[in-house]
């Protein structure tokens, strides 16, 4: 498993789909990469030689935000959208969808589970009720 700015890229896989393991590399800037490098995309990670290693980590470091600071710029946006208080801000801080999904039905992964109103099942917890307890 070659190590490409700390992180692991399994080596069984083409470069081309190992280089997504880096947060922040898709399928659009991990051929730009292997292009700019020099690099055959259907060559194994683990077929990598050190200095072609070595130039794929020198340029993620100059072209692209991975990993640590990608992670610290995300997180600074949303944080700047709930201080404020804009609408996608306050989707955050309920932890609603955000990009206008509906939530009248469906959405329960961000809801949770569904909490029943007003229904009392069972004839012991119906008693309880009636008899104000």
């Amino acid at each position: 498993m070659p190590r490409v700015l700390g992180i692991d890229i399994p080596g069984y896989k083409r470069v081309e789909y190992a280089l997504r393991y880096i947060h922040g590399i898709g399928p659009a800037s991990a051929r730009e990469l292997l292009k700019k490098a020099n690099i055959d995309p259907a060559k194994k990670a683990n077929d990598l030689v050190d200095e072609e290693i070595t130039t794929l980590a020198q340029l993620l470091q100059q072209d692209f935000t991975v990993e640590g600071d990608l992670r610290r710029e995300v997180a600074g946006n949303v944080r700047r959208l709930v201080s404020i208080g804009s609408y996608r801000g306050i989707r955050h801080r309920r932890n609603l969808p955000v990009r206008g999904q509906r939530t009248s039905t469906n959405a329960r992964t961000a809801k949770g589970p569904r909490r029943t109103v007003g229904a009392v099942r069972g004839k012991e917890a119906r008693a309880a009720v009636k008899s104000g307890k």
